[in-house]
């Protein structure tokens, strides 16, 4: 059985699908996700846990409710340690909430898996900064370093001078920002669901334009929004595997199944890069899966098994 629903058809069909479900997750194997939800991840959003919890902890922010937030914050590096967004959001909260250990103990994590989140490093040394302690000097030399490189015609280029002058100005005695800190306020928050299932909109289009690098940047500001919704993190998956990187592909496929592990496209899209890295009974686990799953039969099972049988892409 042919895929149903193209990349290419997108255009056309999120006039016609805006109730379509996200719950049954996406699709593979370069076409769109059946069930990835054409409006957009606020669409329909599925139930569990991370994502809720997630858009409590941004609604409470925005509201400079930090303890609320940091509950929520919480909530969702439970639920997915590995999981970036959700240590940042928690840095942040925990900063609001005047806590600069948690704060420090939630950018260190964030730097840790991601060690080029600017965000993250501004936070840290803001955290270290409030506990004096001189690790913050390094926050701002890596700060500084990155501007530097960037250059003025980089899409950072005003955070990072904005990020390094707020720390600068709390490291120097008797000085302390004009404004709240970068780090604690800006674009994370960058304009509602609206603007989250715009970027993802966006992203989808770059996959089908096989713009890869423009794809996961329009992906980061869906998830600033949504946090780690499966279908976010599945297309992280899948651009980071067409870049040639298939381990972090997988781990972006194992993250969003731990969210949602009947996630139809995670699955489907795991189960072909097992293809990919010759893993054949490894791939007829995810079908056997997505057979389970797929009671009544669904594209992606037809996709992974056409993958499984000519033991590569079948398009190419």
């Amino acid at each position: 059985m042919a895929k149903t629903w193209k990349i290419g058809l997108l255009a056309g069909a999120i006039a016609l699908a805006g109730s379509a479900a996200l719950a049954s997750g996406g699709g593979g194997g370069g076409t769109m996700p059946s069930g990835a939800g054409y409006g957009g991840p606020s669409a329909s959003t599925p139930q569990y846990d991370p994502a809720a919890e997630y858009a409590k902890a941004v609604t409470a922010l925005k509201a400079n409710q930090y303890r609320d937030a940091v509950r929520a914050a919480q909530h969702v590096t439970d639920a997915v340690p590995s999981n970036p967004d959700g240590w940042r959001l928690l840095g942040m909260a925990k900063a609001g909430d005047n806590d600069w250990k948690g704060s420090r103990r939630a950018y260190e994590r964030l730097v840790r898996l991601a060690p080029d989140d600017v965000q993250g490093h501004a936070g840290l040394g803001m955290a270290l900064a409030k506990l004096k302690d001189s690790k913050a000097q390094s926050e701002l030399d890596w700060l500084k370093s990155k501007m530097q490189s960037c250059g003025d015609a980089c899409p950072d280029a005003a955070k990072l001078k904005s990020m390094s002058a707020d720390l600068e100005a709390v490291m120097t005695p008797g000085e302390a920002p004009t404004k709240p800190s970068a780090a604690l306020s800006g674009k994370m928050l960058f304009g509602g669901p609206k603007a989250g299932d715009a970027a993802y909109i966006q992203a989808v289009s770059l996959i089908n334009e096989k713009r890869y690098d423009d794809a996961l940047a329009a992906l980061a500001k869906a998830k600033l929004e949504f946090g780690p919704h499966p279908d976010i993190i599945t297309y992280e998956g899948y651009a980071w595997r067409k870049k040639g990187d298939y381990a972090k592909a997988e781990s972006y496929y194992r993250q969003a199944l731990s969210i949602d592990p009947d996630h139809v496209g995670a699955t489907e899209y795991y189960g072909e890069l097992k293809v990919e890295k010759g893993d054949i009974a490894g791939a007829k686990q995810m079908l056997a899966k997505l057979e389970r799953v797929c009671v009544y039969g669904c594209a992606e099972t037809e996709e992974l098994r056409r993958w499984i049988d000519a033991g590569h892409d079948p398009q190419h």
